[in-house]
């Protein structure tokens, strides 16, 4: 299955050279991943209505997305498919065509279902392989934000991608995994040791552990050892840092609450020391949302003797979602 980029900018920008397939692809990813409507390529599909009578490219997208078989086992969320769904049938009146019932009826049923706290969002890999996360409908829930699926999580997996060498033959350790992304991504395209993620909200572990079950269980491409640590950074032991032993660690959108970032500067600081003979290497993604927050971490790390140095390499993007926000990685060591 061949990737297209999807769009992340304005409504139908840079559609024009598109072929019929790759739009129809394009809708796909970005429903599947929840991308705001406004961002789908309406336009290179209106322009496709106008030159035909038939509801054959509409009918193809109702299959790639609401009827496809990843919808039908891992849902959007309701509203969101119904948003979709209207969106749709908009362009379907347009055609001097026979009503398409099977339309219709999609969205007489999601009209009818009732709303749950929990959806999935299903993001594609280059390879084609699909990655489905059960996260929370609304951003904060149950007093933590680790319940859904943040910016630098994506760019990370996207930099994993590109830098599988990394990750090696060695074993991982993932700060504030979440509901697991990243790790999840890295285990399927990284031939590493093992992998370990970890995170201290009781609810987010369990979300978790679903996530890892359903994305990583009889997956050829995962040859890894993987586990779950409950990880509180105030209180990890050292014990329980000997018995992690990770080589490579990783880390997105943890650098976001001032209250925290003393707390995780001493936890990098005790991981990069606790291995003598060989530091491991430390990467961390951030959405810059608050300048000063994020200048907290930096002086942090250096009262704390911790050097750091920002990646600059381009990362190429995979997934859709909005590049318009500072997003910074960098490399940290002694």
């Amino acid at each position: 299955m061949n990737y297209t980029h999807p769009m992340t900018g304005k409504e139908g920008e840079g559609m024009s050279h598109k072929t019929r397939k790759e739009v129809i692809h394009t809708f796909q990813v970005n429903f599947f991943a929840t991308s705001l409507l406004n961002t789908f390529p309406w336009d290179a599909l209106d322009r496709e209505i106008m030159t035909t009578t038939t509801s054959d490219i509409i009918m193809e997208i109702l299959q790639k997305t609401c009827l496809h078989p990843i919808c039908l086992k891992n849902p959007p969320s309701l509203k969101y498919r119904r948003r979709f769904l209207t969106e749709l049938i908009k362009r379907h009146e347009m055609l001097a065509a026979e009503p398409l019932d099977v339309l219709y009826e999609a969205l007489g049923e999601v009209i009818c279902a009732q709303e749950e706290d929990m959806c999935y969002k299903t993001y594609l890999l280059p390879t084609g392989d699909a990655v489905s996360l059960a996260e929370n409908v609304a951003l904060i829930s149950q007093g933590t934000t680790g319940l859904v699926t943040w910016e630098a999580a994506l760019y990370l997996s996207e930099w994993a991608l590109e830098n599988t060498h990394i990750f090696k033959n060695k074993t991982v350790l993932e700060l504030g995994s979440g509901i697991g992304l990243t790790g999840i991504v890295v285990c399927r395209s990284s031939s590493l040791t093992k992998y370990i993620f970890s995170d201290c909200h009781q609810t987010v572990l369990q979300r978790l552990k679903d996530n890892i079950t359903n994305c990583l269980t009889n997956c050829d491409s995962n040859s890894a050892s993987v586990c779950v640590e409950e990880l509180d950074w105030e209180n990890v032991s050292d014990e329980q840092l000997q018995r992690i032993q990770a080589n490579t660690i990783i880390a997105a959108d943890v650098v976001y609450d001032p209250d925290i970032i003393a707390c995780l500067v001493r936890l990098l600081s005790r991981l990069l020391n606790c291995k003598v003979e060989e530091h491991p290497d430390v990467y961390i993604a951030s959405t810059v949302r608050n300048p000063q927050t994020y200048d907290c971490f930096k002086k942090e790390l250096e009262m704390a003797g911790l050097r750091h140095v920002v990646m600059k390499d381009s990362v190429a993007q995979v997934f859709p979602y909005n590049r318009a926000s500072t997003i910074e990685m960098i490399k940290i060591y002694v």
